[in-house]
């Protein structure tokens, strides 16, 4: 854990504070032009809507990158085996990097919102929904990127792991729109996206609405996450494309 904290600390000029001024370079465009144009909840302004959106969809894109990155690494130089052999049991091999996973996605998240609260008021109603979707849902990317690294054997594979499934997983998850406004197809579509109720729920925490119960999108973003979990160990313990 300590390993993976200094790995992406080390860079942090990178990991930290790139994705921080991309996400504020996406409120700014967007914000400046949709702002007087749409109106997605009564009472609530674009950029109100658009904000909760933008810091978890950078919180889920650092989970996801942080632990698919460092493993994939670890492989190609080869110093992955020094982990191997480590007396780690697959479970605690797992925290270690869920949990790095989730402390860099909070300190972007965390610093898009700071940033933020400097030109915009950013009401906080269920403080306590938006620290349960961060957490699970930041597991839930942490996780993916472990499958993603485990997979991959080269960058060029997890390039077009994260550009073919999580890019539009995230963006098609109502970052930038409510799902209502779709057609019935797309709603459907929406629905078996997981990546929605995560950021369905993390609104919800922000602005006290949201386009489904957020007991139903938490219970969705649990349940994802202990089978893509159970589907992590067994990979571990297997050894699949890291022991050979």
């Amino acid at each position: 854990f300590y390993k993976e904290l200094l790995r992406f600390w080390k860079v942090s000029f990178q990991t930290i504070l790139a994705p921080i001024v991309s996400t504020l370079l996406y409120l700014l465009i967007f914000s400046h032009i949709l702002e007087s144009r749409v109106e997605v909840y009564p009472g609530i302004s674009y950029t109100q809507f658009l904000i909760p959106g933008l810091i978890i969809m950078a919180i889920l894109q650092n989970a996801f990158a942080n632990s698919s990155s460092s493993l994939i690494q670890s492989k190609i130089s080869g110093n992955i085996i020094f982990v191997l052999l480590s007396p780690l049991s697959y479970f605690e091999f797992l925290g270690a990097y869920l949990l790095a996973s989730v402390i860099r996605g909070l300190l972007v998240g965390l610093g898009v919102f700071i940033m933020v609260l400097q030109f915009y008021e950013v009401p906080t109603q269920f403080p306590l929904w938006i620290v349960l979707f961060v957490l699970f849902g930041s597991m839930l990317l942490g996780t993916l990127g472990i499958i993603a690294g485990i997979c991959s054997d080269k960058f060029d594979q997890l390039a077009a792991f994260q550009n073919f499934v999580i890019l539009p997983f995230t963006f098609l998850s109502g970052v930038f729109y409510s799902v209502i406004s779709l057609t019935p197809a797309w709603q459907k579509l929406s629905y078996m996206n997981p990546f929605f109720y995560i950021v369905d729920g993390f609104r919800y925490g922000f602005l006290g609405v949201s386009d489904v119960s957020p007991y139903i999108s938490l219970a969705a973003v649990i349940a994802c996450f202990f089978i893509i979990s159970l589907l992590t160990l067994n990979m571990l313990k297997t050894g699949y494309k890291i022991r050979y």
